[in-house]
């Protein structure tokens, strides 16, 4: 008898188990739908390679290398007819990025300011902001984005214009706008250009250590430091000293008009400008909602006892209501930078050479490859996205209230 109680007998394991066992059911489960999925997808794959093969069509990805034979407006990597539809999609690709890169940080800045200035006591500041979130948010992006070309495209000045005498002036002499876009300075890299380059990025660095410095030691002790002046000043003094230092490595092209257009400087394309100022102004209208929603979940009492410490309004907005309102925000912003970028292949609407435009557009009528396009063209905006959720769960986490 002591034998048998110190070895209990083991229950063998049986398939029926993996049914009726309420440790086993939830896997089967899970084995058999993805099972079921594969198989799927592998009867989807194989019914159209079979359907192409029927058809004389032989998946390839070989017209990648085969030269383009067509010319793209804006170009950030050097290109031409001769170049192959490989160095088109490379070209496009950049421009995405550049447009989603910078439709980002302004729509950014834009829904930050404008959410807290919709709950502002003054009623007129409020009610434009509310007049700005419903006027973008219910209008679709394609009309913003045709309405914003048309108004540049045919209330700005020609280049002509900007003769003497001609009713146009130039801002600061140096900018101009016209309907075949915005001409800027343009830097001239010299020698030693790549040293002051790397000595502002690190002032930048710099400026942000000590703002992290500073609010730590405010939490940790109570002591506070001025936050703005002193990152400007890091962040601007060195790169100023080097600068003059080296030799002044980094010169201005000014744009001069010559001819029937402007030469020298940096253009802007049109349908860049109104690509960016459209994906800007509509994405940040919901930014703005989702800021105001972030700040309005922050109980009122915070803000309460920072106004008994005798903290201006605006040290409690940056130093305790928006840290505890961006755990709100952050997430549902995540979605609105996807968005945005997703949205930037309407650019085809204002003849802007993205991605969409070349790849998915001169590309594929030209080969006749729509396979193989889309499925490039997806893998590509798949994996901007999945690399924009990354940085941005990075950031969500280190926002995360820290527990016991």
């Amino acid at each position: 008898m002591s034998s048998m109680s110190e070895n209990p007998p083991r229950n063998s394991f049986h398939l029926s188990q993996l049914i009726y066992d309420t440790r086993y059911r939830s896997m089967t489960i899970q084995v058999v739908t993805l099972g079921l999925v594969c198989v799927g997808i592998w009867w989807l794959v194989d019914n159209l390679l079979a359907n192409l093969t029927d058809l004389g069509i032989e998946p390839s990805f070989s017209f990648l290398s085969s030269r383009a034979g067509y010319d793209i407006g804006m170009t950030l990597i050097p290109y031409s007819s001769a170049s192959s539809h490989l160095d088109a999609a490379y070209v496009g690709i950049l421009n995405t990025l550049l447009v989603a890169a910078l439709g980002i940080v302004l729509a950014t800045v834009l829904g930050v300011i404008a959410g807290v200035l919709r709950l502002s006591k003054n009623w007129l500041v409020s009610r434009l902001m509310a007049v700005y979130v419903e006027a973008f948010r219910n209008v679709p992006l394609l009309l913003w984005i045709v309405l914003i070309y048309a108004v540049m495209s045919e209330s700005t000045p020609q280049p002509r214009d900007f003769r003497e005498g001609g009713g146009a002036s130039m801002i600061w002499d140096a900018i101009a706008i016209t309907n075949r876009g915005v001409y800027v300075p343009g830097p001239v890299w010299g020698a030693n250009s790549g040293i002051l380059v790397a000595i502002f990025a690190a002032s930048l660095v710099g400026a942000f250590v000590y703002r992290r410095w500073a609010k730590k030691l405010l939490f940790d002790t109570g002591r506070l430091l001025p936050l703005v002046w002193p990152a400007i000043l890091i962040a601007i003094v060195p790169s100023i000293l080097f600068y003059f230092i080296l030799g002044r490595p980094v010169t201005l092209d000014y744009p001069a008009l010559g001819g029937f257009n402007f030469s020298g400087g940096l253009q802007i394309s049109t349908p860049l400008v109104a690509l960016w100022l459209a994906l800007a102004l509509y994405t940040g209208a919901f930014i703005t909602e989702i800021v105001r929603a972030g700040i309005l979940a922050v109980s009122k009492g915070q803000s309460e006892a920072s106004e008994a410490l005798g903290m201006r309004a605006n040290r409690t907005m940056s130093l305790v209501i928006l840290p505890q309102a961006m755990r709100v925000i952050i997430p549902p912003l995540t979605s609105q930078y996807l968005n945005l970028t997703k949205n930037s292949s309407l650019a085809i609407a204002v003849g802007y050479p993205d991605v969409r435009a070349t790849l998915g557009g001169i590309t594929l009528n030209q080969t006749g490859r729509a396979l193989e396009c889309m499925l490039l063209l997806g893998l590509f905006y798949l994996a901007l996205s999945l690399i924009i959720s990354f940085v941005m769960n990075i950031i969500n986490n280190s926002m995360k209230l820290e527990e016991r």
